[in-house]
């Protein structure tokens, strides 16, 4: 099984993340942002990852550091739980609707740190959330997971769904990439021998 546990305490957050990245989709969130639990637990049931989360952050201010923070965490986690990264696909995309809208996401475990990133979000906020946070999430993950993730909205105008679809989206690609390749399982998928 490949598993993670990340512990980060700061001024401003103080987050407990297990990962097992072999799992069946089971969760366990609670960030104290409302949102943010449905987007990782949906994160965590289309990825067939089991995830538990907990944070207790300086929500009062607003939810920028939980949500900053808990996209560390998670990036770090895939990072410690795929290790050498032996065997792995490495690459994987999805293009998911979600009603009107209509997401694409690709990724590649490269061990190289790049997210583009592509969402219109019309509205500022979907219930208390910012969704200006959805790009710093993405982001603090990609820059821990050190992968390149592409997302790019090929569709939509409800804000709910274009970030839901993204985190859908997302998780399907990963599921795809951090699966192991049965004839390849000794082999890191690089030419350069190392990712």
């Amino acid at each position: 099984m490949r598993t993670a546990e990340i512990i980060r305490k700061t001024a401003e957050t103080d987050i407990s993340l297990k990962i097992n990245i072999d799992g069946s989709g089971k969760s366990e969130i609670n960030t104290g942002c409302g949102f943010l639990d449905h987007m990782l637990t949906l994160f965590a049931k289309h990825g067939r990852f089991d995830l538990n989360v907990t944070c207790k952050g300086d929500t009062y201010v607003d939810d920028h550091h939980t949500v900053e923070d808990i996209g560390i965490c998670l990036g770090e986690a895939f990072d410690k739980a795929l290790s050498d990264k032996k065997g792995i696909i490495r690459y994987g995309s999805m293009i998911l609707p979600m009603d009107e809208a209509l997401i694409l996401s690709a990724v590649d475990l490269s061990g190289r740190s790049h997210l583009a990133y592509g969402l219109d979000i019309y509205s500022q906020k979907v219930g208390t959330f910012d969704t200006e946070l959805c790009e710093e999430f993405w982001l603090g993950f990609t820059r821990n997971a050190k992968c390149t993730l592409h997302i790019k909205q090929l569709a939509g105008v409800n804000s709910h769904h274009i970030i839901e679809g993204t985190f859908k989206s997302v998780a399907r690609s990963l599921k795809a990439a951090v699966s192991i390749d049965k004839d390849f399982s000794d082999e890191i998928p690089s030419t350069k021998g190392v990712l």
